[in-house]
């Protein structure tokens, strides 16, 4: 990791706005492809599911029995674990519905907001070096509480067209609906247009590497609702001299461990338990099968020494981390500090890799910044919310001359005369 001890603001200000990173190359694929798959359809998506999976099957759905036959494939305990994830998972987002609130904004005026399911979503589980079965949990139980009719997952296999068998679990422990093996830049495609295996959505969830994260950027171009942006995955830790170092490095590395491209950040306003910190990953970091990634993370990772605690809580809010870890004895006390964080874990035992699996709430997280002005994937992210007004004759009584005198100002009399003509009408 990189160390700087009390860098001044404009340092400060380069680490916290991240490097975008344009590549016209990349945008040149995801347009060849989308324009392939809208051409073309299935076969296009087995072209390109040959060329960079090396799948070479017929039929892109997943079978029921293929389902069923995962069920018997998984150990006993990764069962138990999947099932109380889901368990979890489910209790936290089913206490964000929303209770219909009827008000009257003036006698005669009544308005209210419902919720809608969006009809058909679309959610994108990589394959990569892990298979993200928590991911599935994430994404499809929402959508199941949230009551979309169609939730498609598309996920990519391997050269033997076999996925995980923990994805499929997954898939059926959350409802899924339907199942396709595809992955990439043509699976975006397939969910923008839809072919004739793999429907057209709405809306697509899912993370992804540069390709799939360009093709869900390129697919909003064409009216496809996404979640969010998304980018590498980053972790933020404030400490003190108090903290745990072995906690600290051992949340430090779960970050690291994703992916090269993962950036991890530990604050603190004792430098000597940054140099604790940097030895606890040291050794840990010796017993780690991923090490290979996490050293590469390390490299474009930051421990930062700053003067005081509410230093160490701007520089987060600046930063805007997908995960917050606040390392802290009396934790709680700092939150009102937090102005923009993804997710936000407190105290000593809080570990990310509970978010990240079964505490409850949502992994799928806005990076690079984008917390600043982004929220988590909710159980809001899967419904539309309708307003509604009802207004009574007497109401438009009560209301019209206001109506009528604002829609004049704007030199809007078509509006104006709307209201004339029933307040007219009301008291002819």
């Amino acid at each position: 990791m990189k160390y700087l001890r009390f860098p001044s603001l404009e340092e400060q200000q380069k680490i916290t706005t991240r490097q975008v990173q344009n590549s016209l190359a990349l945008e040149e694929t995801v347009r060849t492809i989308f324009s392939d798959v809208q051409k073309k359809g299935d076969q296009a998506v087995f072209k390109y599911s040959q060329l960079f999976d090396g799948f070479q099957g017929e039929n892109l759905r997943v079978s029921p029995e293929e389902i069923q036959k995962a069920a018997s494939q998984i150990a006993p305990k990764l069962k138990q674990a999947i099932d109380r994830a889901a368990q979890q998972i489910h209790t936290f987002h089913e206490s964000q519905r929303e209770p219909i609130q009827r008000i009257t904004t003036s006698p005669g005026v009544t308005c209210w907001r419902e919720s809608r399911p969006i009809e058909t979503v679309g959610l994108y589980i990589p394959g990569g070096t892990a298979p993200l079965f928590s991911t599935v949990l994430m994404l499809g139980i929402p959508a199941q509480i949230a009551g979309c009719p169609n939730r498609i997952l598309c996920t990519p296999p391997n050269a033997q067209g076999e996925i995980n068998p923990a994805i499929l679990y997954a898939a059926q422990v959350a409802g899924i609906t339907e199942l396709y093996k595809v992955g990439g830049i043509q699976a975006i495609a397939g969910l923008t247009f839809g072919t004739k295996s793999i429907p057209k959505v709405d809306k697509i969830f899912g993370p992804g590497n540069k390709y799939v994260t360009a093709a869900k950027s390129y697919a909003q171009q064409l009216q496809v609702a996404v979640d969010l942006p998304a980018g590498p995955s980053e972790v933020l830790i404030i400490t003190d001299a108090n903290s745990n170092p072995d906690f600290v490095a051992a949340d430090l590395l779960a970050q690291a461990e994703h992916d090269a491209d993962s950036q991890v950040i530990v604050v603190s306003d004792s430098p000597e338990q940054l140099q604790s910190i940097q030895a606890a990953i040291d050794r840990q970091l010796t017993d780690l099968p991923r090490k290979d990634i996490a050293q590469q993370a390390l490299q474009n990772s930051y421990a930062i020494a700053l003067p005081s605690l509410d230093d160490c809580f701007a520089f987060s809010n600046a930063f805007a981390p997908e995960h917050l870890i606040v390392a802290l004895d009396n934790a709680a006390d700092w939150s009102s500090k937090i102005t923009a964080a993804g997710s936000v874990f407190l105290g000593t035992y809080s570990c990310e890799t509970a978010g990240d699996y079964a505490s409850g709430t949502n992994h799928t997280l806005p990076t690079s910044g984008y917390a600043k002005a982004y929220s988590g994937v909710s159980l809001d992210s899967f419904i539309k919310k309708i307003t509604f007004q009802e207004i009574t004759k007497e109401g438009l009584n009560d209301l019209g001359p206001t109506l009528e005198i604002l829609a004049e100002a704007e030199g809007l009399f078509a509006h104006k005369n709307a209201v004339s003509l029933r307040i007219k009408d009301n008291n002819s």
